[in-house]
């Protein structure tokens, strides 16, 4: 696949690279550096450091913006707002995949389009930019691409984020009613490896430790899935509580 000029990337980016060497790394899967003929970095070390810094400048924000949040409930929005399915939406507007450097299997395999290659390549794109042009630059990309797009759409509502983490809303009910830990389990998983469809059961146990019920979900990822079936749950359990 021929590949777009760099320079639409950085015009979109609104960043020119003094150094294009680390925007080349950042987009260079380790399948296209095995495979060149000629020395070619793979992105894998800017991934790394890309996490962390995506880390620190979400953890700033969220700090700044929620002077009363506790640290717990912090946590929690920051893991919602760079999750995966994010960093995947930031790669799509950006249409990174068409900028990768990827390996003949890689390519034949829809590289370009697999949900971990494109947020890993967002975390190596944004260490790039720290690099290149120091924290301010990368958090403008940050703020600009990954948090304040799904902040803006939470706005007031961010509790609802902070509330949906079913699972954990599950075992605290089924403690408190002295019931064992649910018991999760994959029971389906269908699709081809970028656009795979994982199912979930969930194995609700009484007092004597036998089950009393299973729900199941469905989802894009595990713990999707395993987040509806614990919803399915919480529902049944309190539909009965109220019966």
């Amino acid at each position: 696949m021929r590949h777009l000029p760099l320079e639409n990337l950085e015009k979109a980016l609104g960043h020119q690279f003094a150094n294009r060497e680390l925007l080349q790394q950042a987009l260079t899967h380790s399948s296209f550096a095995r495979e060149s003929h000629e020395p070619a970095e793979d992105n894998e070390q800017l991934e790394f450091l890309g996490d962390a810094v995506l880390q620190l400048l979400a953890s700033q924000e969220l700090y700044q913006r929620f002077p009363s949040y506790k640290e717990g409930k912090l946590s929690k929005l920051r893991a919602h707002l760079v999750n995966t399915n994010h960093l995947v939406h930031c790669a799509t507007e950006l249409h990174l995949g068409n900028y990768l450097r990827l390996g003949r299997g890689e390519e034949k395999t829809g590289g370009r389009r697999k949900t971990a290659l494109l947020a890993d390549a967002v975390e190596a794109l944004l260490a790039a930019l720290y690099l290149d042009g120091g924290l301010f630059v990368a958090r403008a990309f940050v703020l600009s691409h990954i948090l304040e797009p799904e902040l803006d759409r939470l706005s007031s509502s961010e509790d609802e984020v902070l509330v949906a983490d079913h699972k954990s809303r599950l075992q605290e009910m089924l403690r408190a009613s002295g019931r064992p830990e649910p018991r999760y389990e994959m029971v389906g998983e269908e699709g081809p490896d970028h656009l795979k469809t994982f199912t979930i059961q969930v194995v609700v146990l009484n007092p004597d430790n036998e089950t009393e019920f299973t729900s199941a979900g469905s989802g894009k990822s595990k713990k999707a899935a395993s987040q509806l079936a614990a919803q399915k749950a919480l529902e049944l359990l309190q539909g009965s509580s109220n019966g």
